[in-house]
Parts: structure tokens; C-alpha cells; sequence
């Protein structure tokens, strides 16, 4: 497992960004969040070794969590880091994106039904941006395609929306200011997925966690082993 950040920098653009940790941190560190600069990692996964290794190993890389791969200001290095993917076919290149609208124009010439080594999720929170979100998604030729409902901000339904997905990752806000995530919200998306037979995964709870109509206060410690305690986790039978 790796991490490639070929560029920093991220502009808020959904209702999930509110609290946005990477702008916090960057706040903290008086860093512009806004302005998008490529970083020494561009190149990270073609690097090589003096024995002629790639520096990278084979296996999952976390492609842009720090940023979106899709962000309009990244639009002239893209190229580039396609050419990258395809070159590593050896990894599984996994990216999360709050623009799946800019997909099409995004995709490198020789896309196709898309690459066998890239996983794309199309994050959504509430159930306007699944609907306008996710029925783009559907339609998109990407062989490898995720959900993340993460923060998860209201009860949504998006059964209507399973049938090309191998995965739905659902999780809370963590944060002071965070808001309230619902076990009823989380429950009844696990069972669309479990209709639907598509893998689940409760990733987190909230720092504020509702369950059997009590609010409780997390440490952000706990947060994903409290989820993980919950043990809801499903794994599709396909």
C-alpha cells in the first residue's frame, strides 16, 4: 500500500468540504490551501532504484487523498500521471473524487471502457449530490467503481444507484464543529447494499454519534474502532 500526491492543494466545492480537515491542518501551518502546486512526489510511482526497481512497490496506491485528481487546476498535469498509471500496471491506482461531473474530460485518449488498474469512488454526503452525483457515475465507463458516503450527513437512499458498484464506504465528520452522524442513516445503507449484493464498509462513526436516538461525544482516537466494533461490515457475494 502507497500514497501518491502528485500535487497539494484542494478548493472546497460540496456540501462535505465544510470542515474539511486538510484545510484545517493547512490553517494551522498557514499554508493556502486553495493554490494547487504539483509536489517532489509527482513522479513517485516511475522512480527507480540504482538496480533498476521501481522505488514504488507493486500494489494498492492512494492516488490524491490529500487533494482531488480531477481538480480543474490539475487539468495540464494529468497526462502525465496517466501515462504513469498505465506504465504501473503492476499497482491499482484508487482515487476518491467530489467531481465526478468532470470525468469525461478528464480521461486519457486511450481510456476506452476504462483501465483495469484504476478504482474510482464518487464521494457524496447528502441526497441532493447523490442524485445529481451518482447518476452521472452510473453511467461513466470505469471497470472498477465506489461510493464513499463519508462525512454522511443525512439519510439518502441510493439503492437505485448499486448496480455497477463493488463497493459503498460509509462514514462520519470528525471534527469540533462536526455534524451529527445517525446509526439509522448507516444501518439502512447497508441494507440497500446487502439488496443490492454490494460490499459495505462502515470506515468511521462521528464525533458526534447518534445511536437509538442518544447523542454521544467520540475521541477522534476511537472513531474508527468504534465502527469497527459495530462489526456491520458486509462483503458482497458476487
Amino acid at each position: 500500500m502507497a500514497m501518491w500526491n502528485p500535487w497539494r492543494g484542494c478548493i472546497k466545492c460540496s456540501d462535505g468540504c465544510k470542515y474539511c480537515y486538510i484545510h484545517k491542518g493547512d490553517s494551522k501551518r498557514n499554508i493556502n490551501t486553495n493554490e494547487i502546486v504539483r509536489t517532489k512526489d509527482f513522479n513517485k510511482p516511475i522512480e527507480k532504484l540504482k538496480n533498476g526497481n521501481y522505488k514504488m512497490k507493486a500494489g494498492i496506491v492512494y492516488l490524491c487523498f490529500s487533494t482531488d485528481f480531477l481538480i480543474e487546476e490539475a487539468d495540464e498535469w494529468r497526462n502525465e500521471c496517466w501515462q504513469m498509471i498505465k506504465e504501473r500496471n503492476d499497482c491499482t491506482f484508487l482515487f476518491l473524487t467530489k467531481r465526478i461531473d468532470r470525468f469525461m474530460h478528464c480521461i486519457p485518449n486511450d481510456w476506452g471502457t476504462g483501465y483495469d488498474n484504476v478504482v474510482v469512488c464518487c464521494t457524496i454526503e447528502n441526497q441532493k449530490n447523490a442524485d445529481y452525483k451518482l447518476s452521472i457515475f452510473s453511467d461513466l465507463p470505469i471497470k472498477h467503481k465506489c461510493i464513499t458516503a463519508q462525512p454522511l450527513l443525512e439519510k439518502i437512499e441510493i439503492e437505485n444507484y448499486l448496480d455497477t458498484i463493488e463497493l459503498v464506504v460509509v462514514g462520519g465528520e470528525s471534527d469540533y464543529h462536526a455534524r451529527p452522524l445517525d446509526y439509522n442513516w448507516v444501518l439502512d445503507i447497508r441494507e440497500q447494499c446487502i439488496r443490492k449484493n454490494v460490499s459495505f464498509e462502515f470506515r468511521q462513526c462521528g464525533t458526534y454519534f447518534i445511536k437509538d436516538g442518544k447523542q454521544y461525544t467520540l475521541k477522534t482516537s476511537d472513531l474508527c474502532k468504534q465502527a469497527k466494533l459495530s462489526n456491520i461490515n458486509y462483503q458482497s457475494q458476487k
